[in-house]
């Protein structure tokens, strides 16, 4: 398949919706107005583990406003057996009201439903449930690693070449560390929302998430419904991260709405948020590197140890990024679990590829210390030709371009390789580098075009734009395809109704929409002779990847990229600045620059985030969160995020008929990972454990 020529693809546009965002017309799922429209709150469980009791519903059914409280008594009853759009029966979580079980703190165990989201909050904040409590368990640590058991996600659990023992025996120089990665959590400036109503015998919901599709498809398995029954609209989305999939509050509200014959919205607080929305789970790396005096891998073993809950397997694959990474004689990941009584851990951006990269890129910078070598020349060395476990070829593989462009602008070769001998007043100075990777994929999905009576062009496919800018880019796409303007192209994207598409993640939504717009554009051409005459119902066509995705032959399919970070530590206080960062990425075709840099740089933000402040502490005592709001969880603000330049080489996957690969998410990946090799390149000391709070700084007199 040749790439086909592009003319607006490459180029900047701003957001083909930015005024009505700025202006407030478009609307978010919270917003959009119904007849008769009620509220539902959820109320959920205060003990982490047990059973109901009793739910004194009375007092709250004769409160002001309140129409009905929804528990496991009473409410509709659904069916969870079933195989979810991921290949898997669906979290239990997501059956609310359907036993007295209690698996965690924050629990769904009611809704209560009223005329005001004011009434609605009032009556659920006075329902009293009574529990039978037991004994929890919510403590995670690298020491559970006995009862833990191997569980792969979207590859195997466990993957071993060559013989690692003996590689390490004969190596010259050996790291072997731990690392460390706090539970974190999904903060979308749009809360999690969702309005469901019965319409001419026909369930409709206005939601906000990633996939509309994948929320018709559970949600009609779930009530046993005619998938052509149900429609799902998410016509805006305020940031989702992995979280807006299939949640709890969008089961109670289509509950709600059974119940009562009326439109029902559930909206999330901030704080329910941090128990319903999904989180990041705390990862134990450990890592064992084995080398050659001249830095040449003969062994890399890498191991992720994370939680899930009791109810349902969830694996954050941290070891998965060290399989496509580097040569190595013997090579072996592990990844495995431990129930706890805790939420359902679930995907947040760069599952895996994020912790696993800080400890991987981590181990590797000590590598380098350990050996005298830069640390982009160990990685150079250590370039493999194939993929270093599955031997397949790479699609295409510029991480080394992206180091040598990033240093040359960065300015790494003025570097000072000693540690703790920059300094500038009161500040200790240093700079770090790291790698990036994530899988390039891409899935079947379908598109129609409707070539208009008018000249223009209508695409409708089942996109989501969670804030990427994945309209314009669909926009320039089909522009580029059909050799029009913009301004005679519109695209029509998040509905159901338009039939099967991938959901927005895994960096795969626009490189698996944009080849739909493409083949039906080509479709279109072939089926309209140019000058033709078009009825006022236009002529539309519709295309389906499936069989050209499935045809894709055996490739190791990666976007790659090169972080680089400045910092300045104060010994004094064990304050770390982030002064400058620069990630050089080579992500396949970049569709439109504008929105794509917002995304790299994005993902930077977070990755300082990450390295800095992000951490969610679990109160072994009650099994809840310290501070589960946006004053207790620490993110980067404005004062914490630096200059930081993002850019790109030229990468375009010539399988792709865009070149696309995917960018949604690189950016994170080795960004914390560089902050704290920085880190250690100011102080002279280690951290392995993340976030770098002050305190540690301040207490580390050796390896932290």
């Amino acid at each position: 398949m040749t790439t086909a020529a592009t003319r607006l693809v490459g180029t900047a546009h701003t957001r083909v919706e930015g005024r009505d965002k700025v202006t407030g017309a478009a609307r978010y799922a919270g917003e959009f107005p119904f007849a008769e429209l009620a509220h539902g709150w959820l109320v959920l469980s205060t003990v982490a583990r047990g059973r109901i009791r009793a739910v004194d519903t009375e007092p709250v059914l004769a409160m002001p406003g309140v129409l009905t409280v929804l528990h496991h008594h009473n409410a509709p009853r659904v069916d969870t057996g079933y195989t979810g759009v991921m290949g898997t029966p669906p979290d239990p979580t997501i059956g609310v009201f359907q036993h007295d079980r209690v698996p965690h703190a924050g629990w769904p165990v009611a809704l209560v439903v009223a005329e005001t989201s004011e009434q609605a909050r009032e009556a659920a904040e006075a329902l009293v449930v009574h529990y039978d409590q037991e004994p929890h368990d919510v403590a995670f640590s690298a020491q559970r690693e006995a009862e833990a058991y191997p569980l792969g996600g979207h590859g195997p659990a466990v993957v071993e070449k060559g013989d690692l023992e003996a590689e390490l025996a004969a190596s010259a120089i050996v790291i072997d560390a731990e690392y460390t990665t706090p539970e974190e959590y999904h903060n979308p400036m749009e809360p999690h929302a969702t309005t469901a109503r019965w319409e001419g015998g026909r369930l409709e919901v206005v939601d906000s998430n990633q996939g509309t599709n994948w929320v018709a498809g559970e949600l009609a398995s779930l009530f046993s419904l005619d998938p052509g029954s149900v429609r799902v609209r998410s016509e805006h989305v305020g940031g989702g991260f992995g979280s807006k999939g299939v949640r709890a509050h969008q089961v109670a509200a289509v509950m709600a709405a059974t119940v009562l014959r009326r439109p029902v919205r559930v909206v999330l607080t901030r704080r329910q948020m941090f128990v319903l929305a999904g989180h990041r789970s705390p990862t134990a790396q450990r890592l064992r590197l084995g080398a050659d005096a001249d830095g040449r891998l003969r062994a890399l073993e890498h191991r992720s140890l994370s939680q899930t809950s009791t109810v349902h397997d969830f694996v954050e694959p941290g070891a998965a990024a060290s399989r496509s990474m580097y040569a190595a004689d013997a090579h072996h990941t592990a990844i495995r679990l431990v129930k706890l009584d805790v939420p359902t851990p679930t995907w947040m951006r760069a599952p895996g590829e994020a912790p696993g990269s800080f400890a991987l890129e981590s181990a590797l910078d000590e590598l380098a210390e350990r050996c005298g070598i830069d640390p982009i020349d160990l990685r150079i060395r250590n370039e493999p030709a194939v993929g270093p476990v599955s031997g397949l070829p790479f699609s295409g593989r510029n991480l080394i371009a992206c180091f040598r462009e990033g240093a040359r602008r960065f300015g790494w070769t003025e570097r000072d390789p000693r540690p703790g001998v920059r300094r500038e007043g009161r500040w200790l100075l240093g700079t770090g580098t790291a790698a990036a990777s994530f899988p390039a994929m891409a899935m079947p999905s379908t598109a129609a075009l409707t070539a208009e009576a008018d000249g223009t062009f209508t695409v409708r496919i089942n996109a989501a734009d969670i804030g990427t800018g994945a309209r314009t880019a669909l926009t320039l796409v089909a522009a580029d395809a059909l050799e029009v303007p913009t301004d005679r192209v519109r695209v029509r994207i998040g509905d159901s109704d338009l039939g099967p598409a991938m959901f927005a993640g895994g960096s795969a939504g626009t490189r698996s929409w944009a080849w739909a717009v493409t083949a039906a554009a080509e479709e279109l051409r072939r089926s309209v002779a140019p000058g033709a005459d078009i009825p006022p119902e236009g002529i539309t066509v519709r295309s389906n990847t499936a069989e050209a995705v499935g045809a894709l032959a055996q490739k190791e399919r990666h976007s790659f990229g090169a972080q680089f970070a400045e910092v300045a530590v104060d010994p004094a206080t064990g304050e770390v600045r982030v002064r400058r960062m620069l990630g050089i990425f080579a992500a396949g075709r970049i569709v439109n620059p504008l929105t794509a840099r917002n995304q790299f740089v994005g993902g930077m933000t977070w990755g300082i985030s990450m390295a800095l402040h992000e951490e969610a502490v679990r109160d072994r005592a009650s099994g809840g969160l310290y501070g589960a709001d946006l004053a207790g969880y620490h993110v980067a603000a404005h004062a914490d995020v630096p200059h930081i330049e993002a850019d790109w080489v030229d990468d375009p996957d010539p399988d792709d008929p865009v070149g696309i690969k995917g960018i949604g998410e690189i950016g994170i990946v080795g960004a914390a990972a560089a902050v704290a090799n920085a880190v250690w390149h100011a102080t002279g000391v280690r951290h392995r454990n993340l976030p770098i709070r002050p305190d540690r700084v301040l207490m580390a007199g050796g390896d932290a």
